[in-house]
């Protein structure tokens, strides 16, 4: 794509933008672009790569989240008719733990499928920009699920929602502006644990959210074999993926998600494609079960989870329950460019160190064969667990490998030797050492367990004095001033800035 088309699409969209605005015939699209931020051009940058991927600034996206690789997907329907990936974002935050949103309240980000048209969209967030996850759908509410203001935002700050940055989020709005502009009336949000892949099914099998998560991989295939949105419907509290009408049918089934299904088909060419995959899925998941794959480890107290390009930006910043990085690799990519700014308020997930020393540290369990069609495992394994195995290799491993170590009572006449510190005591002295904000003049030789915090409610929107607007992510500093001749601005509070003195 020239200089002149480039220039061409962006004046379009800009002129389309303000003429919706001046019309005011439609409030759902008025409702997208009432502010600078909301209007925010998609950068040259991106519209260059829709080009090279023979797709149309307009045209209709689809969104895949996933929790424990904290990444959001963009994806773009090009000129045949499919969709191909566009681009992925790092998530800077996630609240919770891997599984779908039960109730108000319990800071669980939503699991499942979800749409997003315009009037979801809100520009006057006060979290710079974001949208409505839509949750609860009609499946959640089968389920009796409670909640509200599930979020996708900017700030990089949830209780509940998906968190990103404020270049990220403004990029993404304009993605789903535009989409819209183009003529799609809503587009398809899948939020998912991980990405579900036999691999991952074969290390969460034990996980009580397994049935749960093997119905909603079937839109997951749905998706990888077509390329398609697949049409999602719900009945006897189950989704139901790219239903259609009987060939003896009269009418278009008619679904309930508390009611009995109707009579459906699947078309017979996306059938055949999803049961193909199942199949070689469900026989990679039996080899790995039957090589003794670990059961992924229940980690309790920690609160969500942060891609590992910002938990490498934050001084002693932690993946939480997102996919991980060795020492040396966040090293490495704290010397890399970071997309986008951070408050320096940000709370990175981190271990409930309390629920850690009062819980047996105990290793996952471990698979001796392959079951048929069952997911539950056959023998178990027991050693010093996650947090006594960090203890070794932070130099704090001794033969103690309890929990936790009873004080020995004191008497008038003997003072009585302190007992040994166990490796997870030693481990919570050492983490808290490091926690933002900790005190150390506050610190003992032996101190009372900290009460558990209550529960934060749910998402709550706070006003707030942000920026205008902030660079796109793409290109870092804004396109335009670069086009001008102007050099790129670095914010003040950006990666690089703010934690320099990390790299």
């Amino acid at each position: 794509m020239n200089s002149r088309s480039l220039a061409r699409a962006l004046l379009a969209s800009v002129a389309l933008a303000a003429s919706i605005v001046l019309a005011g015939c439609d409030t759902d699209q008025v409702s997208l672009a009432t502010n600078a931020k909301a209007n925010q051009p998609v950068s040259p940058k991106l519209v260059a790569a829709m080009g090279e991927k023979d797709m149309d600034l307009q045209s209709p996206i689809l969104i895949r989240l996933f929790k424990s690789e904290a990444e959001l997907e963009i994806w773009k329907q090009t000129r045949s008719g499919q969709f191909a990936l566009l681009k992925t974002y790092p998530i800077c935050r996630w609240s919770g733990d891997l599984g779908p949103k039960v109730r108000e309240g319990d800071r669980q980000a939503p699991e499942g499928f979800y749409s997003i048209n315009p009037s979801q969209m809100n520009p006057q967030s006060a979290y710079y920009l974001s949208f409505n996850t839509g949750f609860p759908n009609a499946f959640d509410k089968a389920l009796g699920r409670t909640g509200s203001q599930l979020m996708v935002h900017g700030d990089c700050s949830s209780r509940g929602c998906y968190a990103m940055t404020d270049e990220q989020i403004a990029e993404i709005y304009s993605l789903g502006r535009e989409s819209f502009f183009g003529g799609q009336k809503a587009f398809q949000f899948q939020a998912y644990p991980f990405k579900m892949t036999p691999v991952n099914m074969a290390k969460h099998r034990n996980n009580p959210n397994m049935a749960f998560w093997k119905m909603i991989k079937e839109g997951y295939d749905h998706f990888e074999v077509t390329r398609q949105e697949p049409k999602v419907d719900f009945c006897e509290k189950k989704y139901v993926f790219d239903a259609a009408k009987a060939p003896d049918a009269k009418r278009d089934p008619v679904f309930d998600a508390s009611a009995k299904c109707p009579a459906y088909v699947i078309p017979e060419d996306v059938a055949s494609a999803v049961r193909e995959k199942e199949q070689r899925d469900e026989a990679e998941y039996n080899k790995l079960v039957a090589k003794g794959t670990p059961v992924a480890r229940m980690n309790t107290g920690i609160d969500g989870g942060m891609n590992k390009i910002f938990a490498a930006k934050i001084p002693e910043g932690s993946t939480g329950l997102s996919e991980g990085a060795e020492g040396n690799t966040l090293q490495m990519l704290a010397m890399s460019k970071a997309p986008g700014t951070i408050p320096g308020t940000v709370n990175p997930p981190k271990p409930n160190l309390d629920a850690v020393a009062a819980t047996p540290q105990e290793e996952p369990v471990v698979a001796a064969a392959a079951p048929a069609t069952d997911t539950r495992v056959a023998s178990a394994e027991k050693s010093g667990g996650f947090f006594s195995n960090l203890g070794r290799k932070m130099g704090l491993s001794t033969a103690d490998t309890t929990a936790t170590a009873s004080a020995p009572q004191a008497t008038a006449s003997v003072a009585p030797a302190p007992a040994a510190p166990s490796t997870a005591s030693k481990l919570k002295a050492a983490v808290t050492r490091f926690v933002p904000g900790h005190d150390k003049s506050k610190d003992a030789p032996a101190v009372a367990a900290k009460p558990v915090e209550p529960a934060k409610p749910a998402e709550t929107k706070v006003a707030a004095t942000r920026p205008a607007l902030k660079p796109s992510v793409s290109d870092g500093a804004s396109d335009a001033a670069q086009m001008m001749g102007a050099a790129p601005v670095v914010s003040s509070n950006s990666f690089d800035s703010r934690f320099g003195a990390v790299k």
